[in-house]
C-alpha cells in the first residue's frame, strides 16, 4: 500500500514544497553555473528508472566539457569547477533532480539511477534495484555512498527494496541530512567520482 500508493503522494508533496523553499538558492546557482561553465547550467544523462525504462535525469553540471586537441574530454577532475566541487560536497547538485520526481522518474528515496551502459552486467539479484523508482539518495548513499565498493552498494540497495517501509524511508530521510551536514562519503579513494562498473 505505502510504495504503490502513498509513497507517490508524499514524494510529489515534498518535492513541490522544497522547490518553494530552495527557490532563492536554486536561482543563485543557476546563474553561478552559467557563469562558471560559460553556458548551460544542467546536466543531462539517461538513466534507467523502475523496470528499466529509461529517462534523463537532471543535475546541476559541476564540470565543463573542456577537451583535448583531438577532442576528447579532459579527465573529471581536470574539468571539475570549484563550484561544482562546492555543489558535489554539499549535495547541492541534486537538487534539480525534484523535477524528476514530480514527473514521476524518481522518488525522493530509492536507489541511485546508476548508468545505461551498466544494465547488461547486472546479475539477477543487482536487477532487482529496478523494482522501485530510482531515488534522490537511498540506504547506499547514507552508507557509505561513493566510499563503499559497488557489490557493497548493490546489497544495500536489493536490501533496501526487500524492506521498503514508510519509516525506513524517513530514516534514510533524516540521515541523509546528517551525512550531506557532515560532508561523509563524498569521494572514492583518490578519485574525482566513483570507479566505473564493469560486472561482477
Amino acid at each position: 500500500m505505502y510504495n504503490i500508493f502513498i509513497k507517490r503522494f508524499l514524494d510529489l508533496t515534498i518535492s513541490l514544497i522544497a522547490l518553494i523553499v530552495f527557490s532563492p538558492v536554486l536561482l543563485i546557482l543557476f546563474i553561478l553555473l552559467i557563469l562558471a561553465n560559460q553556458g548551460n547550467p544542467f546536466f543531462y544523462q539517461d538513466r534507467p528508472g523502475k523496470d528499466e525504462k529509461v529517462f534523463k535525469v537532471i543535475k546541476f553540471k559541476t564540470m565543463t566539457d573542456k577537451q583535448d586537441e583531438y577532442g576528447n574530454l579532459l579527465p573529471d577532475s581536470v574539468r571539475l569547477t570549484k563550484t561544482g566541487k562546492l555543489l558535489r560536497s554539499t549535495s547541492l547538485d541534486e537538487l534539480p533532480q525534484l523535477f524528476n520526481v514530480i514527473k514521476g522518474e524518481m522518488a525522493i528515496i530509492g536507489p541511485r539511477p546508476l548508468l545505461v551502459q551498466y544494465l547488461p552486467f547486472y546479475n539477477e539479484s543487482q536487477n532487482r534495484r529496478h523494482d522501485v523508482r530510482p531515488g534522490i539518495t537511498g540506504w547506499a548513499q547514507v552508507n557509505g555512498r561513493n566510499a563503499i565498493s559497488w557489490q557493497q552498494k548493490f546489497e544495500y540497495d536489493v536490501w533496501y527494496v526487500e524492506h521498503l517501509t514508510f519509516w525506513l524511508d524517513i530514516k534514510i530521510l533524516f540521515m541523509t541530512i546528517h551525512k550531506v551536514f557532515k560532508s561523509e562519503g563524498i569521494d572514492f579513494e583518490s578519485n574525482t567520482t566513483s570507479n566505473p562498473f564493469t560486472g561482477n
